[in-house]
């Protein structure tokens, strides 16, 4: 290979050594990318990531690339990629979290989630870090499932949950973060139906068993909306954020990471809401249901 791997703290995911992509990236090498991606689940590519030419063709190396359906989050002038800042004011929630206004804290998730077909995977490329704040980190779910105990294994096997989407932290069910809402409310997001997706997922490419509590958007369990499915929801997320479980990234300008958005869930720590960070992403197209949308009228009936 023209590269090299070295572990990152934790022994999840790896770093990517050596790699040329100035000199553009060679099939072979493309391959070997791929098939590291897929075996670690996150990658690290320091210093490289020094012009959206260089991003563009690393993240074809994973699959098809999808741009963000808001026309407005595209950088101009390459569709593919998203422009991801606070740069001219806060595009998201903003938060007081001890005494400190917040902006881009997102808890740990799986991308899409609330939707049947979530993304492959993303690869973030840090333009202007933060002083304060500002880390990124990725959970390693196969991991988390493969030490679940036998009986908890056969406990979940067959349950699915309802998952939906969150336009602010204060709507989430489980991880609470706490903090205090700032920035008033201004919900303009598309509508999306309510899904069902297994507590467990297969790996369609790895056939790894996966944990799936994307704790922003878990909803209830179906069959058990009660008291008792809440407890096992709360059992299976504090096993999997577990420390052990996790990398926590510490950026620098020109990074990059690569994640498989079906076996990992990523949290954004969040920053001051005066620093500025400019950060461009790129999405790798997701092209198997793992999940069911619901119809609307009958999610209620769903938990009965």
């Amino acid at each position: 290979m023209s590269f090299t791997l070295r572990e990152l703290d934790g022994g999840f995911g790896r770093e990517v050594v050596g790699l040329d992509v100035e000199g553009g990236i060679s099939p072979e090498t493309a391959t070997a990318l791929r098939n590291t991606w897929l075996e670690h689940g996150v990658l690290v590519f320091r210093g490289i990531g020094t012009s959206p030419e260089v991003q563009l063709e690393l993240s074809r190396c994973f699959g098809e690339l999808e741009p963000h359906p808001i026309a407005q989050f595209r950088l101009e002038g390459y569709p593919e990629l998203i422009l991801l800042t606070n740069e001219g004011g806060p595009v998201g929630p903003v938060y007081d979290f001890d005494g400190v206004a917040t902006t881009q804290r997102i808890p740990w998730h799986t991308d899409l989630a609330f939707t049947a077909t979530p993304n492959a995977g993303a690869l973030l490329r840090m333009i202007r870090k933060v002083e304060t704040g500002g880390q990124t980190g990725w959970l390693d779910t196969a991991a988390a499932y493969d030490a679940l105990d036998d009986a908890t294994k056969a406990e979940i096997a067959d349950l699915e949950a309802v998952y939906l989407f969150r336009a602010g932290l204060e709507d989430m069910r489980f991880n609470q973060q706490g903090g205090t809402r700032l920035s008033p409310r201004k919900d303009s997001y598309p509508h999306f139906p309510p899904v069902a997706n297994p507590l467990v997922w297969t790996h369609p490419e790895t056939g790894r068993k996966v944990l799936n509590v994307s704790t922003l958007n878990i909803e209830y369990i179906i069959g058990q909306q009660n008291e008792q499915g809440d407890a096992l929801i709360r059992r299976l997320i504090e096993h999997a954020l577990q420390p052990r479980f996790q990398y926590i990234h510490e950026w620098e300008n020109n990074d990059m990471v690569l994640w498989d958005n079906r076996r990992t869930m990523h949290a954004a720590f969040g920053h001051p809401v005066d620093q500025i960070r400019i950060v461009h992403r790129t999405t790798i197209k997701g092209n198997v249901a793992m999940g069911r949308i619901l119809p609307e009228t009958a999610e209620a009936g769903a938990a009965a």
